[in-house]
């Protein structure tokens, strides 16, 4: 029997230095609820691409805002930008997850296509609607009737999901069921680094009662290969003190320049929530030899099940647009 480390507990405490003749991507998306639980979903994303030149001073390269409002159904019920994009009503009715990709693969290709910030956030909705409702859990005994709606959900299998839900896994009772929201979720660092406040950019006040997805994607050049530095943390508040971390990953890389292939790959395991769920850290070295303009795709083609997390996979996908953010280098 393979005795496994205790969760990872790690998170990153400051971002890295910006290097000389590099690109930046960061991207938050704020998730709460103006009404109170059980009423619709806000989404306030915010994304922005910095270009730090060999010489000179940085500069914004593109950016976007995004809000957006979802039903109990994860349904789209309304949805807006800065810069406005008229094409984003067509998204209005769908529903988040694999329908609401398509949904923007189709009705948005220019997004898509070019890697925008925009898509970015887009993308982030799926996401970001599963995970969200994970705040009322620390909230439970603050909210009125919270700790009793929590007993009266059903109970599903869970079992072969993913890395952390595999048969057997110390989250699980024996018929699949889930034992307890997870307690390993270490105080969130600052994403701001006060040696570089340009570091990320600016961020709305958050409400009492939130959560946050936040990325950062470097991209620089050396010799004939790209290598990135990205970084995706999910946090939440709770009612004893400040945010806490619930999902992080690192994952470093390089790239053939000319073609976009992955050349290496290396997942880091910041924090998460059970011991099994490192477990698939290591399959991220199966994506080596993708074109990284295919990875959206080609990650969930290939890390599914237990082989994959699906924190892991979503920072995989990101990677796709590195070779757009290699663009603004100009080399």
């Amino acid at each position: 029997m393979t005795i496994l480390a205790a969760a990872p507990a790690d998170p990153v405490e400051t971002p890295p230095a910006r290097r000389p003749g590099s690109v930046r991507r960061t991207s938050t998306m704020l998730m709460f609820w103006p009404d109170g639980f059980g009423s619709e979903l806000h989404l306030k994303g915010r994304a922005r691409d910095l270009l730090t030149p060999e010489r000179g001073h940085p500069m914004i390269v593109a950016s976007s805002d995004l809000y957006a409002v979802t039903g109990r159904a994860r349904d789209v019920q309304r949805i807006e930008s800065y810069p406005a994009h008229e094409p984003l009503q067509r998204l209005v009715g769908c529903r988040a997850g694999g329908n609401l990709r398509s949904a923007i693969a189709r009705e948005l290709p220019d997004q898509v296509e070019t890697g925008t910030p925009l898509h970015l956030l887009l993308d982030d909705i799926a996401g970001a609607t599963l995970i969200s409702g994970f705040t009322y859990f620390r909230w439970a005994d603050a909210v009125p009737g919270m700790r009793e709606r929590m007993g009266q959900g059903p109970k599903s299998d869970m079992r072969g999901i993913c890395s952390g839900f595999r048969d057997g896994s110390s989250a699980l009772h024996p018929d699949g069921s889930l034992r307890g929201v997870s307690d390993n979720t270490p105080v969130s660092p600052s994403l701001h680094d006060p040696a570089d406040p340009d570091g990320w950019h600016k961020r709305d006040d958050a409400p009492e009662i939130n959560m946050c997805r936040a990325r950062r994607i470097d991209v620089w050049e050396a010799g004939d290969h790209l290598e990135f530095d990205t970084m995706f943390r999910d946090t939440c508040s709770v009612p004893e003190g400040p945010d806490v971390v619930l999902h992080e990953y690192q994952i470093l890389g390089t790239a053939d320049r000319a073609t976009g292939i992955v050349q290496s790959l290396r997942a880091v395991p910041r924090v998460l929530p059970y011991p099994e769920c490192p477990l698939a850290a290591d399959n991220a070295s199966r994506m080596v030899g993708t074109a990284l303009r295919a990875m959206r795709t080609e990650v969930l083609g290939q890390l599914r099940s237990i082989d994959c997390c699906t924190h892991l996979n979503d920072g995989l996908r990101s990677l796709a647009e590195v070779p757009v953010l290699a663009g603004s280098l100009g080399g």
